[in-house]
């Protein structure tokens, strides 16, 4: 109950009327006037009702603190028994906090990434202020932390925070943890291929009960091949050289052998993603005369900054010698054996434009060319009607090498160029512009050297379902042979021309072994929290994926068809780290998340981190199993306190009740309106009247 004024008139307005009055009763008990005590009274009653005085009851209902319970399920709480301990530990402080009726409890589950988080980092504190979002800060009464002790948003102090009750934690882990963790220091992001390339990491043991061997056993992994294997110093910087193997993505990871006892094995391996850039690639191209596709080959390699061309011309085969002397003609000679045989390993790719053997070449030359294929090198042949003669380069040693022979037989017709159902789904010719209708909108060819049951995969057709683009593996190298010479149309924008720039170069490409254009390909990236599966294969259903997660789990990941030649799949995750993908005999390595993410920077369970801020806002940080090996873990108990009282004892958390109320009625009594006023009005002026008359 409380009593309140609500006077009729303004303050002003009653200054002006009691005022003077108030002096007048004054003087008159100053001089000791008969009456002065009666006007007094009767002042005193014209006061009381002017103010008019009211007595207010109201009816109100305790209002409930807000107490939230932030559950740590971030990825480090998987490690060990740490995930059974965090769910018996919030059983327990729900059980104690559901016999507080006084509280109003709210259980938020954070550490796992949201739509708008990547997850790399356990935000507690984030998900606390998301809980107290709608509430007065006068009604919070605390927050009990269950984790590890691995928060990453910690508020510098307990101002910070916008609240003014305790802070407590219960810590998963045992005290006696350690741990081995793997990092890289330094890492390029991009790399000449076939090049050292400079690389540092350390090795770093955690925790007091840490082996103290000095060093650690590190193996260098590139592309899943073991490359290296060394011993590091532990917590040093170990400087290692690798050399990237192909272009395009390489992953390069380092692992370190586990240690006994240690917390997770998680950190014991390192993975640094560099993309191979080729150095200049050096082709040869040997055109056997001049020809109208001379240019076109030429003008396509040479507007690739990436490519060192080198090109002869034979301009005088050896039967129009005319008995001028060497010195004395303006061509250069072809420079046979420096470019075949002292030279020949220098080149990624050997192209013969329309060339015919016609002695230019001792017949030896030709089968170190064999040779180089054999050895991993790369061959095409362009070939003309040169290749149906009796000088065709399939009459040499490089027969060995060819994917076909010719028949002797040359079509000359117009036909469209046609990809095949081998060449619908191959790198090189899938997805080719234009080639998805029928006729293909590109132009016709007019030419095609027929051969006889080629080797390897024809990829596109010609006249009659005539091979037209023939590829095949040849020992460690790779040859390719196009039994037309009239690309150049296509260049030329003949009937609107065709895709000649991305043929040639896809072509040259896969002989180069480009990762990309393999035909059995399995390839993985993290997308935010997604893993990207895509396999690339000339089978019709390559099967699931299998999927190791970081954690060591096993997952299959169906695989759909969403182009000729490409399936993929894709896995949500909320793990981060290195996931393990194989698909039949294909293996691949995919990191999801950061590399370095802050939830596997230190593993261990802690009360470090959080102990300042709880004891500075009245709290306890407190481990659940305060030895490794204890049956059980201990919650504290829960008690409600009030504001200036301790909030933490030895075996117990305390948490602040509100003193808010609510509302529900309020019933008002004025004191001196109505029958009442008027009556004590009328008694003291009768008594003042009354006394005057006398």
């Amino acid at each position: 109950m409380s009593l309140n004024f609500q006077p009729l008139f303004s303050w002003p307005w009653l200054a002006a009327l009691l005022v003077p009055l108030a002096l007048l009763v004054i003087a008159g008990l100053f001089f000791r006037q008969r009456g002065s005590v009666i006007r007094l009274a009767a002042l005193l009653a014209l006061a009381l009702a002017l103010f008019n005085p009211i007595l207010i009851d109201e009816e109100r209902e305790p209002l409930k603190s807000v107490v939230a319970v932030v559950v740590d399920r971030s990825q480090s709480q998987d490690i060990g028994d740490r995930r059974a301990d965090t769910d018996a530990a919030v059983r327990q402080v729900e059980q104690e906090l559901g016999k507080l009726p006084q509280f109003d409890v709210r259980v938020v589950e954070a550490g796992r990434p949201a739509d708008d988080d990547d997850g790399t980092s356990t935000k507690l504190f984030q998900a606390l202020n998301g809980a107290f979002r709608d509430v007065p800060p006068s009604r919070i009464g605390g927050a009990v932390m269950v984790t590890d002790g691995q928060i990453h948003d910690i508020p510098e102090n307990a101002a910070a925070l916008g609240f003014n009750a305790p802070v407590h934690g219960l810590i998963t882990g045992t005290p006696e943890e350690f741990d081995r963790r793997i990092r890289f220091v330094h890492a390029p992001r991009f790399g000449i291929t076939g090049k050292p390339q400079q690389l540092v990491y350390t090795v770093t043991d955690e925790g007091e009960n840490a082996p103290t061997d000095g060093t650690a056993r590190v193996r260098v992994i590139v592309n899943g091949d073991v490359v290296s294997e060394e011993n590091a110093v532990i917590g040093a910087e170990t400087p290692v050289e690798v050399n990237l193997p192909r272009a395009g993505t390489n992953i390069v990871e380092i692992r370190t052998d586990t240690i006994p006892g240690e917390v997770t094995e998680t950190n014991n391996r390192a993975v640094a993603t560099i993309d191979g850039i080729r150095d200049n690639l050096r082709v040869l191209l040997v055109s056997g005369e001049p020809h109208n596709g001379e240019r076109t080959w030429r003008n396509l390699l040479k507007s690739d900054a990436s490519v060192d061309l080198v090109h002869f011309t034979i301009l005088r085969p050896p039967e129009k010698q005319d008995g001028t002397p060497i010195n004395e003609l303006s061509l250069i000679a072809f420079p046979t054996r420096e470019l075949f045989v002292e030279k020949i390993e220098d080149f990624d790719l050997i192209i013969f434009d329309r060339y015919q053997h016609r002695d230019v070449l001792p017949l030896l030359y030709y089968d170190y060319i064999a040779q180089y294929v054999e050895n991993g090198g790369a061959l095409l042949i362009a070939a003309g009607s040169e290749y149906a003669g009796n000088q065709s380069i399939a009459r040499t040693p490089l027969l060995s090498a060819l994917p076909a022979l010719p028949t002797g037989e040359i079509t000359e017709k117009a036909f469209y160029p046609r990809l095949s159902d081998m060449g619908k789904r191959h790198p090189v010719t899938r997805g080719l512009e234009g080639g998805a209708q029928e006729p293909p909108q590109w132009s016709r060819w007019f030419r095609i050297i027929d051969i006889d049951q080629p080797q390897g995969q024809v990829i596109m057709n010609g006249a009659d379902n005539r091979p037209l683009l023939v590829l095949n593996r040849v020992g460690e190298g790779r040859v390719g042979m196009f039994l037309s010479d009239q690309g150049w149309l296509w260049a030329r924008g003949f009937e609107g021309g065709g895709p000649y720039a991305a043929l040639y170069r896809r072509i040259a490409h896969w002989l180069m072994k480009e990762p990309e254009l393999e035909e059995e390909a399995l390839t993985a990236s993290g997308s935010g929290r997604t893993l990207q599966i895509r396999r690339q294969t000339m089978g019709d259903n390559p099967g699931d994926a299998r999927v190791i997660t970081p954690s060591g789990n096993t997952v299959e990941v169906p695989l759909t068809r969403s182009e000729p030649g490409i399936f993929s799949g894709t896995l949500q995750t909320d793990e981060i780290g290195l996931f393990q993908v194989a698909n039949g005999d294909l293996n691949t390595l995919a990191h999801v998340g950061p590399v370095d993410a802050p939830e596997f920077t230190d593993s261990i369970s802690t009360t470090a981190k959080l102990e300042p801020l709880a004891t500075e806002t009245g709290g306890s940080v407190r481990r659940l199993r305060t030895e490794a090996g204890q049956s059980s873990i201990e919650v504290p108990g829960i008690i409600a306190v009030r504001n200036t009282a301790a909030a933490s004892g030895n075996s117990w958390i305390g948490l602040r009740e509100t003193g808010d109320t609510a509302l529900k009625s309020v019933n008002r009594l004025p004191l001196f309106s109505g029958f009442l006023g008027l009556a004590a009005m009328l008694l003291v002026l009768g008594s003042m009247w009354y006394r005057e008359g006398r």
